[in-house]
């Protein structure tokens, strides 16, 4: 089915969404196009006009289910398609809302398609530097012409990675911080700016894309208890990504993750 469907074509609508409904809204928001969608989670006017776009031009490459944060939100039983339906899109329109909201630049646009509840290609879309990375199951990932491999397996002593600043891993390696935009840690894992990363909150729309694309460069993503990933998981079975296995088992030791 992916035969038919471009990369490319997929990376365009997701330039056209940012350049029409995020980039004109960026640090040019009212108090009136923020709200709360829950306690302590906001969404913006660009979120939503976003996800409608995405969806609407997303399915004229291919018909399918949107599974989308915002209509989610609105609708929790739209993530039963994952376990159902044959063609799925996931979307994050802006993830990093909290960043975007604010004027700072950590933010991105995320998709993945998911065929027979697999995720078979992913995109992630950095609208201020237009850099854009994405995959395609047993293709590689790629930024541009640039085909993407993560850093050399390595002590753990000398990563820096992604996690909570409380996180039990602080003491055991070289640097830990968080900046508000799974996405961006995604981009800067497979581009190797980051060596791990340590997720708890596993929404499809912050991690399908993400994992895949990590994994066609070359990393390895599992969950804790060692089980691999499925779009379908949400918080009860942290993700630790990594260059390799055997630092994948050490990160996960010094998290208190494993025995």
């Amino acid at each position: 089915m992916t035969a038919r469907l471009s990369p490319d074509d997929v990376s365009s609508v997701i330039r056209q969404a940012a350049e029409i409904e995020i980039l004109p809204r960026f640090r040019d928001l009212n108090n009136t196009q923020i709200w709360e969608k829950a306690p302590g989670s906001i969404v913006t006017e660009a979120d939503v006009a976003a996800e409608k776009f995405l969806h609407r031009e997303l399915t004229k490459l291919l018909p399918g289910t949107l599974v989308g944060e915002e209509s989610t939100a609105a609708d929790p039983s739209i993530l039963e398609a994952l376990g159902r339906d044959p063609v799925v899109w996931i979307i994050d329109p802006v993830d990093g809302t909290k960043n975007f909201s604010k004027g700072k630049p950590r933010f991105a646009v995320i998709v993945a398609l998911v065929l027979n509840g697999q995720t078979e290609m992913g995109w992630i879309y950095d609208p201020i530097t237009d850099r854009m990375i994405h995959a395609v199951k047993g293709q590689g990932a790629w930024c541009g012409d640039v085909r993407l491999t993560v850093p050399p397996d390595g002590p753990i002593d000398q990563m820096k990675g992604s996690a909570h600043y409380q996180s039990p891993l602080v003491p055991h390696v070289a640097e830990v911080g968080r900046g508000g935009s799974t996405g961006h840690d995604y981009i800067d894992l497979a581009t190797g700016a980051l060596d791990f990363a340590h997720f708890n909150r596993l929404y499809p729309w912050d991690h399908a894309a993400g994992i895949l694309i990590h994994a066609e460069a070359g990393g390895y993503s599992q969950h804790v208890d060692g089980t691999p990933y499925h779009p379908i998981a949400l918080d009860e079975n942290p993700v630790i990504a990594a260059p390799a296995p055997k630092s994948w088992q050490a990160l996960g030791k010094a998290s208190d993750s494993l025995p």
